[in-house]
């Protein structure tokens, strides 16, 4: 019994330093300073992505007005209004050109 439970912590610790490094680099990335877009990338932004964000909106927007009733009776109508409109909107109206979320 206490041969097993040696095992298990040995790989235990084995895993915990092996995974370590990479937790450490995950936390810092929010240090990192964003870079400015590129022309491309601002390009990029503006003739395909605000496009599909403005039709995910009016979609969204559709489905929310279609659910309202259900999400009433729910009591989730605020949570399913972000999620269905402000999000989309939010991601095409607010967001720098060129900028995208990480």
């Amino acid at each position: 019994m206490f041969r097993i439970a040696k095992k298990s912590l040995v790989i235990l610790m084995i895993s915990v330093f092996l995974i370590a490094p990479f937790a450490s680099s995950a936390l810092a990335d929010e240090y990192f300073e964003v870079e400015s877009p590129s022309g491309g990338e601002m390009i990029f932004d503006f003739l395909l992505v605000r496009p599909v964000g403005l039709v995910a909106t009016a979609v969204g927007s559709v489905f929310y007005v279609v659910s309202l009733p259900f999400s009433l009776m729910g009591r989730n109508a605020g949570e399913a209004g972000q999620a269905l409109v402000k999000d989309p909107a939010a991601f095409t109206f607010t967001r720098p050109l060129g900028q995208f979320p990480r």
